[in-house]
């Protein structure tokens, strides 16, 4: 006689209302024809929430179409219409709780 145990299921995807929405799950999307892809260094980053909490602000600067946050490395890749306002980058990093060193 064998005793059959079924396991739960795993869900990866985040919690309706997580820290961060999801935004730290996904990654950048392709830039698209004539779009600037922009890397800058942020410092303070340590998680998955930080990571989002960074993108979700600096995904709403105008004309921004993709932002991807990685706390290892402190990099924040942003892809947007036209080239960013560096303040205005700095402005949302700090919204976030974090530092804007400048461009890697």
């Amino acid at each position: 006689m064998s005793a059959h145990t079924e396991l739960p299921q795993v869900d990866t995807e985040p919690a309706a209302g997580s820290c961060c929405g999801g935004s730290c799950h996904t990654d950048a999307a392709p830039a698209a024809e004539g779009a600037v892809t922009t890397v800058y260094q942020v410092k303070g980053m340590t998680c998955g929430h930080c990571e989002g909490a960074v993108a979700g602000e600096i995904s709403e600067i105008e004309g921004v179409s993709s932002v991807k946050a990685v706390a290892a490395s402190g990099q924040v890749t942003v892809v947007s219409a036209a080239a960013l306002d560096e303040e205005a980058v700095r402005a949302a990093v700090d919204e976030a709780g974090y530092e804007l060193v400048g461009r890697a």
